[in-house]
Formats: C-alpha cells, structure tokens, sequence
C-alpha cells in the first residue's frame, strides 16, 4: 500500500491556469485538472484551488460542488447568490445528471451493472471510506463498460448517490480499483498510471435563469 498522501507538498497544475467551459452571468462550468483543490484546504497553505482562480476573474464566484484534488473534469461554479441557491437544490435534490470515466483493474467480463453497497468513513484510515452493511449510508452506482483493454477497462460511471469516495470504493469493492488511485490502489494497479485515472465527463443541470436543461462535457484527457 503506498503511504497516504499528503497535501503539505502541494504542487497544483498551472497549466492552463484555469480551463473555461462556459460562462454568463449566473455560471462559471470550467474543466478541473487532476492536482489541483475544488475548494482551499484547511491548512493556509493549501489556498491555491478552482475557486481562487475563478475569483481573480470572477469576485462573485462560490463553488456548487466539488470534485477530489486527484479527480479531474467538470465544476459548476455560480456567480451571483440567486444562481447558487438555485444550482445548489439541484444537488441537494439529485436534480443534476453526472457522468464520470474510469480506467480500471482487470478486465470486467458483463457489459453494465449496479453496485448498491453502503458506505462509511473508515476512522482508522481516514479520510479513506468503507464499505459498512451495519452503519453504512446507502450507495448506488451504476456502471458501464466503454472498452476492455489488455489488463484494464474503460468504464463509464453514473452515481445515483454522493457519498464520499464513493466511485473509488464501490470499484475497488467488486475487484476492479481504480487505476492510480493513491488512498484504495496497490502495487501494479496504483503504478499503472501516474494520475487517479477518474473524470468526471458530463455535468448536466437546469440553468438558473433560462431553466433550459444543459450538460456540460469536458474530453476525458487519458
């Protein structure tokens, strides 16, 4: 098992600086490189993130969501609190439409599934998760096979649910961990790529002022 990383040698991607997707008044969808925070981390040194560099452009700019410092692709942020409020209930209420493209261990044998394991921060290994049958919350993920290579497949991953990790470890559960993958990854599975091999490709929501439903993508980069 590699050692758990560590944000105090952080070293976020400058290049590009920051990837817009689209912007108007109300949003800002922009394409989040792996190695770099959604959000400033706890520690001060930690304050380069999307939503410092949106800030430089955009003031106003709050983060919807977030993704994992290693997961790459598409971020909503709003621009006025109108916006926010708005984009904010679509994921409280599962009103938004997420895709996300993995490459995995192995070669997985059917063409689609559903893994539909509970989930629970593991406290000994935190901020790893679990999965937990007794005080686990409920977890969904659907999953699809996009392409089998020699010793790994590209899998297209929809989550029903947002539980923590939930992609990495409902994968890892059924004996097909991400590849590259720091915190659940070992050995030739976590050597495999030189980046948690995870992207989140399509973002789809009901825009706040035009309510005209639109989904955002952003090409996977491996």
């Amino acid at each position: 098992m590699p050692a758990m990383p560590t944000l105090k040698d952080y070293f976020p991607p400058m290049e590009p600086y920051l990837d817009v997707l689209h912007v108007d008044d109300d949003i800002l969808v922009v394409n989040k490189q792996s190695g770099l925070l959604s959000v400033p981390g706890k520690d001060p040194s930690l304050w380069d993130c999307i939503e410092y560099r949106a800030r430089q452009t955009w003031p106003s700019a709050g983060m919807c969501h977030r993704l994992d410092k290693d997961t790459s692709g598409v971020l909503v942020l709003a621009l006025n609190k109108r916006a926010h409020g708005r984009i904010g209930s679509q994921f409280e209420h599962r009103k938004t439409t997420k895709s996300y493209i993995a490459r995995v261990s192995g070669i997985i044998e059917e063409d689609s599934g559903l893994i539909d394991l509970p989930l629970a921060t593991d406290w000994l290994n935190k901020p790893r998760q679990k999965v937990d049958h007794d005080h686990g919350r409920s977890a969904q993920t659907e999953w699809h096979v996009v392409e089998r290579e020699a010793k790994a497949t590209r899998v297209r991953l929809v989550p029903l649910t947002g539980r923590t990790h939930q992609l990495r470890v409902h994968m890892k559960a059924i004996g097909h961990v991400i590849l590259g993958d720091a915190f659940y990854a070992e050995g030739e599975d976590f050597a495999a790529a030189d980046r948690l091999q995870l992207h989140a490709a399509e973002l789809g929501f009901t825009h706040p002022t035009t309510e005209v439903f639109t989904t955002f993508v952003a090409p996977t980069p491996f």
